[in-house]
């Protein structure tokens, strides 16, 4: 992968495609269609997300070894440089100057490892910067995402409320009007009910009455010697 993929790529990858999902939704774009193009391109981003990071951990494990061979040949150029120095000191000028030609060779190859691991950890902070980039835009993204789910759900949920309340066709209202309608006779026929038993309760009494009467228990307030007498105590002496 190289240094210009990573989180600008993936970030132009969804931009373009949300415009043309804008383009062909025109202005109601935020319907059910748009909410699956944009999922679809966010899992897609993910995705590319994923391959960024994991070529961003090779990129840096390249560093790390390039970084350790740059180390042990700085190790190797001292090394030899101290064989130079012991074979001056024992007056070996020929293997001095082979000894230097060699520590020409390591200072070369040293000088090509120096700037091969500087290439790599440009490389490697660029690439960490636009996968840094891409991440906080798709979770951004994602998080307005999810607001307009969740503001669809809770309008479609008041649609669907209002609908049941208004409108020609409204069983939520009907079935109210049922409910009060059965409430209504459900009062009417207790009503009948209680009267029902204080009538056969009033019957009972009667007849109980009665039976004392003729049995000459209880004395007859309506009968005509009743009447009479109640009328004597009337009169003046």
């Amino acid at each position: 992968m190289s240094r210009s993929e990573g989180g600008g790529n993936i970030w132009s990858k969804l931009l373009t495609s949300l415009r043309g999902g804008a383009q062909e939704l025109g202005d109601g774009w935020v319907d059910s269609r748009a909410l699956r193009i944009l999922d679809q391109e966010i899992r897609d981003c993910d995705l590319d997300l994923r391959q960024s990071r994991e070529s961003l951990a090779h990129l840096l494990a390249r560093h790390t070894l390039a970084e350790r061979a740059l180390s042990e040949l700085r190790d190797k150029v001292g090394e030899y440089e101290g064989y130079a120095i012991k074979a001056m000191e024992s007056g070996d000028e020929a293997l001095a100057r082979e000894v230097a030609d060699k520590i020409v060779q390591l200072e070369s190859s040293r000088s090509d490892d120096q700037r091969h691991v500087q290439e790599l950890a440009a490389s490697a902070a660029e690439l960490r910067k636009s996968v840094a980039m891409a991440e906080g835009n798709i979770r951004r993204l994602k998080q307005q995402l999810d607001t307009v789910k969740a503001t669809e759900s809770v309008q479609r949920a008041q649609a669907a409320v209002a609908q049941r309340y208004t409108g020609p066709n409204n069983k939520l209202q009907t079935a109210i009007d049922s409910l009060a309608r059965i409430k209504q006779k459900q009062a009417e026929r207790g009503a009948r009910m209680d009267a029902a038993a204080e009538l056969a309760r009033g019957d009972r009494g009667d007849a109980l009455e009665r039976k004392l009467r003729d049995a000459g228990i209880m004395p007859d307030d309506a009968g005509a010697e009743a009447v009479l007498l109640r009328l004597r105590q009337k009169m003046p002496d």
